[in-house]
């Protein structure tokens, strides 16, 4: 007997917040990724390349309003059980598969933070850790990991339940669907993605199933490859042997001093697996169709660094490492997703048990072989691929009920494919119904209808951002019209322009926003236009401008503040700061800001100590922002004691001698 329940949960977890009204504007990349994996039949035409090379959230929100806190909190979930397993979904989180027991030994087979914690990791920033991310289109934490899936059930051909998600992915302009259900011949949670690409255009394609999995002594990772490719945090990448790295066994995650990624080079297995095993031999252990032909292991390592990610992300007594599956050898790359193509594979996820004589053996192949040898008994892979083909009708059909409602962006588009005399041709299975339109689709859907953007007072949000080509170009033509040339849609003209990498003419077109009525979102615009290049007196002034114009929008003040020290300010911003509300000046981020002000003026005591209670809930991966001013501290203290520079040789002995305090330590490397 199988069922399929949608439920409310209470899962401690922090607050998501709102989103941020200011667009993403980070600077576009330089240069092409490294060339790791191969790219068949990836056109060369620049507008590919361009897409290839693209970073920020746009069009997406940034969602950096989460907190710390630790709340009880409702989230709407799917649980698919047969005998053998039970699967949680959190529907409101990209569908995050949360939970997935082995019923008959009670084993959960991922693992889970203590706490739900928001951390800036993702795309959109906002990313959590535990269980199983579907991550689609663009490199890194997909834009839908914090945002709710359509999500609804359907009816298998032999009478099971099914439980389907889907969504509109804006950066590629693509539809994608999962469907999941479970098997009892073998117990298996099998999962079913899909991707179709409706439009007349290749597109760079990208997929990882990432699987969190409790770290801890004794447990490794195995996978069917002797050769990995691996990445440090200044994206150098090799090929090395595996699994010893520097005389170092890395398949034990504990062994991991630093952050890692070991993508395994699987080309010549049979087929793609991965699993992690306890001293025991038993774990979770995921499989698919050869298509997810991509398999990696990443551990943020023992280190203080390590250890400190792990207690920022919720998991305070116990770790974790991610194995994961994805298209691509490594995530360096795209997969070339041709016009009109419609791609689906099938993955596994089932209890190994091995026998630990074997899995453990210092003979890496023959652990592997093992491995093998007890997934084929498991699950043939002729098996595997007969389930894909024979599932593929029941993907077509559409759901029999739908449960719960994602964005109205797949709406949206099928309605601008319509007024333009292009159907896009997206399967029954993919239904994006007008109910779903709301309020971040209305001014579009005014523009797509009537020729232009409802104009609205310059101290609201702006709404959500379209930077596709197609609205590019609505927007373009609304600007030359009399209902159309006002400051909004010369705003977003400008977002998408730069987007698309025109940053000269998005400069442009929000210099006329401000001409048509000045603004604090343009002036902010052209503000980290200017700081990006290096132009840190101009941009501070445009900063404080735009300040001026909306002081109570946080995210601005950061700015802001961050634009003054670049240009020097540090004692205007004292200054500044003491007018800022109480509870805006105990943010971390304005914390850090006062800290690093007041060490740019020479204060090194009182730099110390504000830093020594800053928490950053948005700290970066990878940022170094914290240890680099404990550093900055101090080397200038020595420098002053001693009468010596500040100088590489000074800095050097600092690292050595002065660790900075464990609450601030998020080094990766």
């Amino acid at each position: 007997m199988t069922e399929l329940r949608f439920e409310t949960q209470q899962i401690p977890a922090s607050s998501l917040g709102e989103d941020n009204a200011l667009p993403d504007l980070r600077r576009p990349a330089r240069r092409p990724p490294p060339p790791v994996a191969a790219r068949p039949g990836a056109p060369d035409d620049p507008d590919y390349l361009r897409a290839c090379r693209l970073i920020g959230c746009l069009p997406y929100r940034i969602q950096d309003g989460y907190d710390r806190s630790d709340a009880p909190r409702p989230f709407d979930v799917a649980v698919l059980e047969n005998d053998p397993m039970r699967a949680t979904f959190l529907l409101g989180l990209g569908g995050r598969l949360w939970s997935l027991v082995d019923k008959p030994s009670g084993r959960e087979l991922l693992y889970q933070p203590d706490v739900l914690h928001f951390v800036n990791i993702g795309l959109r920033r906002a990313w959590f850790c535990g269980g199983v991310e579907w991550n689609i289109a663009m490199r890194g934490h997909t834009a839908h990991t914090c945002a709710p899936l359509l999500a609804g059930s359907l009816t298998a051909d032999d009478g099971s339940p099914v439980l389907r998600m889907w969504e509109w992915d804006r950066f590629r302009n693509v539809a994608f669907q999962i469907d999941a259900f479970v098997t009892s011949d073998p117990p298996a949670l099998m999962v079913r993605p899909r991707i179709v690409n409706p439009a007349d255009r290749t597109v760079p394609m990208y997929w990882w199933s990432n699987i969190a999995v409790e770290q801890a002594e004794g447990h490794r990772v195995i996978a069917p490859a002797d050769h990995a490719f691996t990445f440090d945090y200044d994206r150098n990448i090799q090929r090395i042997p595996v699994p010893f790295r520097d005389g170092v066994d890395v398949s034990y995650p504990t062994a991991n001093r630093t952050a890692h990624d070991y993508f395994y080079d699987v080309a010549g297995a049979e087929r793609p697996w991965i699993t992690s095993v306890d001293p025991e031999g038993t774990g979770l252990i995921q499989t698919s169709t050869p298509r997810l032909g991509g398999r990696k292991l990443f551990v943020w390592g023992t280190g203080p660094g390590g250890r400190r990610w792990q207690e920022h992300l919720g998991g305070c007594r116990r770790g974790y490492v991610e194995i994961q599956a994805g298209l691509a050898a490594t995530q360096a790359d795209y997969v070339p997703m041709p016009a009109r193509a419609d791609w689906s594979w099938l993955e596994a996820y089932m209890l190994l048990e091995a026998d630990p004589a074997d899995a453990f053996s210092d003979d890496w192949s023959a652990a592997g072989l093992h491995v093998t040898e007890r997934l084929r008994a498991m699950l043939p892979a002729a098996k595997l691929e007969r389930m894909l083909a024979d599932t593929a009708a029941m993907a077509d059909r559409p759901v029999e009920s739908v449960r719960r409602q994602g964005s109205g962006w797949g709406a949206l588009e099928l309605l601008h494919h319509r007024c333009s005399g292009e159907p896009a041709d997206l399967p029954a299975g993919m239904a994006f119904d007008e109910s779903t339109l709301g309020a971040d689709q209305a001014q579009w859907l005014a523009l797509l209808r009537d020729g232009a953007l409802p104009v609205r007072p310059t101290d609201q949000p702006p709404g959500a951002w379209m930077t596709a080509r197609h609205w590019a170009d609505r927007l373009a033509a609304s600007a030359k019209s009399p209902a159309g040339d006002h400051w909004l849609t010369w705003l977003h003209l400008g977002v998408a322009l730069f987007r698309a990498g025109g940053v000269d003419a998005a400069a442009e077109a929000w210099r006329t926003s401000i001409q048509r009525e000045p603004s604090a979102w343009a002036y902010r615009n052209l503000a980290v236009v200017a700081a990006n290049a290096g132009r840190a007196d101009e941009a501070a002034d445009l900063f404080a401008e735009a300040s001026r114009l909306m002081p109570g929008l946080y995210p601005l003040q950061v700015e802001c503040g961050a634009a003054m020290l670049e240009a020097g300010r540090a004692e205007r911003l004292g200054r500044w700061l003491d007018l800022l509300p109480d509870e805006v000046r105990r943010t971390g981020r304005m914390q850090l800001l006062e800290a690093r002000a007041a060490f740019q003026r020479g204060e090194l005591e009182s730099a110390e100590a504000i830093l020594r209670r800053v928490e950053l809930p948005d700290v970066r991966e990878g940022e170094t922002a914290l240890t680099d001013l404990w550093f900055a501290i101090q080397a200038a203290r020595i420098s002053a004691a001693e009468g010596v520079p500040v100088d590489d040789e000074l800095e050097r002995r600092v690292r050595r001698s002065c660790p900075p305090p464990a609450a601030i330590d998020f080094r990766m490397a």
